[in-house]
């Protein structure tokens, strides 16, 4: 004897082969929205953290200098003394992270040179477009400069929003 149709559309359990490429459709659609957006975010991100790290830069030269009578001529000797439980001086000042010494934070290289008269520092992001897609100067007087590309923000570079 034949199952009725009625019946039968009641037993079957589940989603149609039409239904399952319907919403798999959808979240490709929102997927295609949403990762350019969350990479743009992250680089915001950084770029941000690349800015705080110039600050921190900043805050260390001013104390190291206040402490030794100058700037410093290399991250390392903003960060911790050489060795396990060496003692703080013009070699290891303990103003900053060991990872920022080495020159990395927040997805950029960080480069600081010094001079007679103040010092300079740069970040530029480790894989441009990326990790960030603008390059950062600053120096002795505190003010961050930024430029929109590849080559290295200079002292003629305009400055940040963050830094006015």
């Amino acid at each position: 004897m034949p199952i009725p149709l009625r019946k039968h559309r009641e037993r079957q359990r589940g989603f149609s082969l039409i239904e399952l490429l319907v919403v798999i459709s959808i979240i490709l659609i929102i997927l295609t929205i949403a990762v350019p957006q969350m990479a743009k975010m992250q680089a915001n991100a950084r770029e941000t953290g690349a800015i705080a790290t110039l600050h921190t830069i900043y805050a260390a030269q001013v104390q190291y200098n206040s402490t030794f009578n100058k700037f410093a001529t290399s991250l390392s000797q903003l960060g911790p003394p050489a060795g396990t439980g060496g003692s703080e001086g013009p070699d290891g000042a303990g103003l900053i992270q060991g990872s920022l010494a080495s020159g990395t934070s927040s997805g950029y290289i960080f480069t600081l040179a010094g001079s007679p008269q103040g010092y300079t520092v740069t970040a530029v992001p480790q894989v441009f477009g990326s990790t960030g897609r603008r390059t950062f100067y600053s120096d002795q007087t505190g003010v961050i400069r930024q430029n929109w590309g590849q080559e290295p923000a200079t002292a003629t570079s305009p400055e940040t929003a963050a830094a006015k």
